[in-house]
């Protein structure tokens, strides 16, 4: 029975895309679990049904883990979360599913989130921000958004693929590789640290919208020139796809008055584009917070923690309503939290 708000322990479970991820969290935000296991393909991209096999062989293996690192039982769980949304429909459903056995055996409620949210809503919690303009960059997502009347507004997005897809694909044509614990943009963003010769390459922003894949048509046809070193490819692509998302987040930043920035995702651990948006800070006298590197890609906890400010604001999700939603957006969800 729990006898207080403060007792409540949330499991969140996070598998949009290729982690397979289980968090803990209390409602004061203490994160008491963050264990995740990630698909890493042989070759090319994310398989989908390949990364939901690998989800279901781990999650149990991934449940016990964050239960022990927590030091709690199932039992003492109150809430199980998961992620609803957006990704990829068979990893989705496999962590979906997971989430609603926890749910019906230890007969406690289901919030479904959107994934996408939760990256906001972490790096609000590990940052202390309150109410910043959000650059999200991931493999999956280029958003940039902020809170006004009652949702996440969205001032300006990719119109086609996602930043961090930008990056990965032009690391596997380069011949780089995904290792555990060093993702494609680690990889590229150290070769990118020796280049000095800046490469000529699409720059596409649209009004508050960028487009990635013009630029990432260039640069994978200049490599395959051979005429410019690996290292000066990469310094490039970054340097013009980073100054394309500061324009809009700064030109958003402008418009909204916020007085915070915050950058979250996969993307946010490049130093680089960290660097850039602190200047836009620093010239606009606001602040600039980043998530911390353990919650900047896909995890369970950022899960348990938006759930727990969603059930805390009385929402619930039936189980015959927890059907999974591949392209649910920001700005199509309530944010009741915030009023």
């Amino acid at each position: 029975m729990i006898n207080s708000i403060n007792e409540i322990y949330c499991l969140g479970i996070e598998s949009t895309a290729d982690d397979f991820g289980v968090g803990i969290s209390t409602c004061s935000g203490e994160i008491l679990a963050n264990i995740s296991d990630g698909y890493i393909p042989e070759k090319g991209g994310i398989h989908p049904r390949e990364a939901a096999r690998h989800h279901a062989m781990v999650a149990s293996d991934v449940l016990d883990e964050a239960l022990i690192q927590a030091g709690i039982k199932s039992s003492d769980l109150s809430l199980i979360a998961f992620s609803q949304g957006p990704g990829l429909g068979p990893c989705l459903r496999t962590g979906a599913t997971v989430a609603r056995a926890l749910a019906a055996y230890l007969n406690i409620p289901l919030v479904g989130v959107n994934h996408s949210i939760a990256h906001v809503e972490i790096g609000k919690l590990k940052t202390n921000a309150t109410d910043p303009i959000t650059l999200y960059v991931s493999g999956g997502n280029t958003i940039i958004s902020a809170f006004n009347s009652g949702r996440y507004r969205i001032f300006g997005e990719t119109l086609d693929i996602a930043l961090g897809n930008c990056l990965d694909v032009f690391s596997r044509e380069a011949g780089l590789k995904h290792k555990k614990g060093i993702p494609l943009g680690a990889a590229l963003e150290k070769l990118a640290l020796d280049g000095n010769n800046l490469v000529l390459m699409p720059y596409i922003v649209k009004g508050m919208d960028v487009s990635f894949s013009g630029l990432l048509t260039s640069a994978v046809a200049l490599l395959r020139q051979k005429k410019y070193r690996l290292q000066d490819l990469c310094y490039s692509l970054q340097e013009i796809a980073f100054a394309m998302v500061c324009e809009v987040t700064e030109r958003a930043l402008a418009h909204t008055e916020k007085k915070e920035i915050l950058l979250t995702g996969g993307v946010a651990a490049n130093k680089r584009l960290q660097f850039m948006l602190s200047l836009i800070a620093k010239d606009h006298g606001v602040s600039f917070n980043k998530v911390p590197l353990e919650f900047a890609t896909d995890n369970g906890a950022m899960i348990a923690w938006t759930g727990l400010l969603a059930f805390r604001s009385g929402i619930v999700t039936p189980i015959e309503e927890s059907i999974v939603k591949l392209r649910w957006r920001i700005d199509r969800v309530d944010i009741p939290w915030m009023n």
